[in-house]
């Protein structure tokens, strides 16, 4: 970039234009807020913490900004991207570690696998894979397994959550991939890796910080003995340039029936539509604890719609409740980034990281991206921010609107054309 600058200056490049940089950061910040997009990611980190730093450059990430590997002419990027139900791999109240090391072998296995069965409309895409032999292990149902534990999203409590569970994954995913470096030879551009100089991702973010000279607050320190995995990485190598990526997973958690990746639920309420029809989804942890309390019944059901899905103005339900099924945009959105780069640091390339704003504010929504940056968070993704109005409940009965109901306006089946009130 500076080389194009001084051509520029040098007169030989005749096409430019100077702006200051604040102005176009104000120009990005607000095409985000009316569009969800660009979505933001940072060059430093994503090179700086890159296994593949001696080989090449990432110019970009992927659409869903979870993939972080080198392009070049000669080379397109691929990822081989699974998902771990995390939500599956819970025993007696917590996370099963024997259960999950099973399951990431088997799902490592299985991606490297495809490196080799998949076809490539390119031959830059294959020469990509089969010199680096990239996967990308994610997770899905994050927001399931806080439910299922009684971890409230919006505390201290989930980052270190978030922090222990992708260290134990991480760990299984490097592991794995070195066994089978073992027994199938270790990738090609491997010696001179940050794999090979014995630098781990969790390792990175201290190169990070010395090269920018500011600190980056994200605690270093792990639970797990580390130690046999990282013998084994020095002995046999890596099969795989890079082992993880937390992608979307919005179609497939569907199908698992869990909420898709690291997201906490958008609505404890809401309606769905497809080519199929209209479909009201609840959240069916929320519908369990209530029942238990004996509280959900037809009464709570129209509350809750009123609410638009939201329980935090219910006055029958329990604080303890209502702290565990915030929705989204009740969420501190300094916290979803906290929680981001507290499990980040265990990743070797990315994760789809939403944010979340509540409000118009261009400052604030600077702000957030500042705070990831100054995390040494890699990429963002949407920016989801919240309408300024909503629509009035149609599914909700006539007798519980705000307006009343006279003689002349019966209770009817919503829609009648001979009713005068919904006329």
């Amino acid at each position: 970039y500076e080389e194009y600058e001084t051509l520029a200056t040098a007169g030989r490049i005749h096409i430019f234009k100077k702006i200051k940089a604040v102005d176009l950061w104000k120009k990005m910040i607000a095409m985000l807020f009316e569009t969800g997009h660009p979505w933001i990611t940072f060059k430093d980190p994503s090179n700086i913490r890159s296994p593949q730093d001696h080989v090449g450059v990432i110019n970009s990430s992927n659409l869903c900004t979870e993939i972080m590997l080198n392009t070049s002419a000669d080379e397109t990027a691929v990822c081989n991207l699974g998902s771990l139900n995390l939500a599956k791999h819970i025993t007696n109240g917590k996370l099963d570690s024997d259960l999950m090391e099973n399951t990431v072998k088997i799902a490592i296995r299985m991606l490297d696998n495809v490196i080799d069965l998949n076809f490539y409309p390119i031959p830059e895409a294959r020469n990509a894979n089969m010199k680096h032999r990239p996967v990308g292990l994610g997770i899905m149902g994050f927001a399931d397994t806080l439910f299922a534990l009684d971890i409230p999203f919006d505390s201290e409590e989930c980052e270190d959550f978030a922090d222990e569970s992708m260290e134990m994954i991480a760990k299984c995913a490097i592991s794995a991939s070195s066994e089978l470096a073992k027994e199938r030879g270790a990738y090609q551009t491997f010696q001179g890796s940050k794999w090979d100089r014995g630098i781990f991702p969790v390792d990175t973010l201290d190169i990070l910080e010395r090269e920018r000279g500011e600190k980056i607050a994200i605690p270093r320190s792990g639970k797990l003995d580390w130690k046999n995995v990282r013998d084994s990485v020095k002995q046999f190598g890596m099969r795989n340039s890079n082992c993880l990526a937390i992608a979307p997973t919005a179609t497939i958690a569907n199908i698992a029936g869990v909420f898709p990746s690291i997201e906490p639920i958008y609505k404890n309420l809401y309606v769905k539509s497809n080519l199929s029809g209209e479909f009201i989804i609840n959240n069916p942890y929320l519908v369990s604890d209530l029942k238990k309390l004996k509280l959900w019944n037809e009464e709570m059901i129209e509350e809750i719609k009123r609410q638009d899905g939201s329980i935090q103005n219910i006055s029958t339900i329990p604080q303890n409740i209502k702290e565990k099924y915030k929705e989204t945009f009740e969420i501190d959105a300094q916290r979803l980034i906290r929680i981001a780069g507290r499990r980040g640091k265990w990743i070797d390339q990315s994760q789809s990281l939403n944010l979340f704003a509540k409000g118009a504010s261009g400052k604030g929504i600077s702000d957030m991206y500042f705070y990831a940056w100054e995390l040494g968070l890699k990429t963002t993704y949407y920016l989801r921010t919240l309408a300024a109005s909503g629509i009035e409940k149609s599914t909700i009965a006539l007798e519980r609107q705000a307006r009343p109901i006279t003689e002349t306006a019966p209770l009817c089946k919503i829609g009648d054309p001979a009713c005068e009130a919904c006329q």
